[in-house]
């Protein structure tokens, strides 16, 4: 692995599936290094929504490579996510003009729930095609919400190992890779349907700062219907059937929730 290094660095490869993350050690003190992080990181590192930006420099290779702040910590638990320390830095992102800002400068795109649900269709394999509840729920999801007159920056992946709790008690939300403008309630239903009981749901809004309107709730239903039709796609093309069939369970449930 080459990243154009000055002699002394050591280097150990951390998480994810790409390869392109590493701790490195230069001097006795430890860093983050990233090649090809989100371009809008230095924006995020001035919010303190992800840990401290060192540097970036391109390499030979012509990609990016970012170090940042090391921080010993761990992820949170799916039960931490139903936290007001959850909401609150989550509405911190939401309402961040500086985020917005730097995300439109560097290429941001919108993703609008037409365009979203179009991607889902594309290449469904025909077994899912003809899954009675499947088939329900995306005939059903043609009928498009109305969605807010602003865009905000959303995360796109908000699972709980996204989120890093320092030792010193503060929380960092990380890897920005699928971050788009769009409406908040595509981050919000992620959260709610895999971590927030039904009934909470207006508390934990209400630790985020907005209130559980009508609107609101059927934007993250949508989404949040969309969201798990997408994850027993991917699950079945990765022949994942345990985990397909229970985000099938998920959405049976998120569909008809008395039963």
């Amino acid at each position: 692995m080459d990243l154009d290094l000055d002699p002394g660095w050591s280097l150990s490869p951390v998480g994810g599936t790409t390869g392109g993350a590493f701790m490195g050690v230069y001097a006795h003190e430890k860093f983050f290094l990233k090649r090809n992080a989100s371009p809008f990181l230095a924006a995020l590192s001035v919010e303190g929504i992800t840990p401290k930006l060192i540097w970036t420099k391109r390499i030979s290779t012509g990609d990016v490579l970012t170090a940042q702040e090391w921080l010993n910590g761990r992820t949170l638990t799916r039960e931490q996510m139903n936290s007001k320390m959850v909401a609150s830095l989550l509405a911190k992102v939401h309402q961040s003009t500086l985020l917005k800002r730097m995300l439109q400068k560097v290429g941001g795109q919108g993703q609008t729930p037409a365009q979203l649900r179009d991607q889902y269709v594309a290449d469904l394999p025909k077994a899912l095609r003809e899954h009675p509840l499947v088939a329900t729920v995306a005939a059903r999801l043609r009928t498009l919400p109305q969605g807010p007159r602003t865009l905000r920056v959303c995360h796109g992946d908000l699972n709980h190992k996204n989120w890093l709790l320092s030792d010193a008690n503060k929380l960092y939300l990380v890897d920005w890779d699928q971050a788009s403008l769009g409406d908040i309630a595509f981050d919000l239903s992620v959260v709610l349907i895999n971590y927030v009981p039904r009934d909470e749901w207006t508390r934990w809004l209400a630790d985020y700062g907005t209130t559980l309107t009508p609107s609101l709730l059927a934007r993250i239903e949508w989404y949040g219907q969309l969201h798990l039709l997408n994850e027993i796609k991917q699950n079945y093309e990765r022949q994942r059937y345990t985990e397909m069939n229970r985000a099938i369970l998920q959405l049976s449930h998120l569909v008809n929730p008395e039963d």
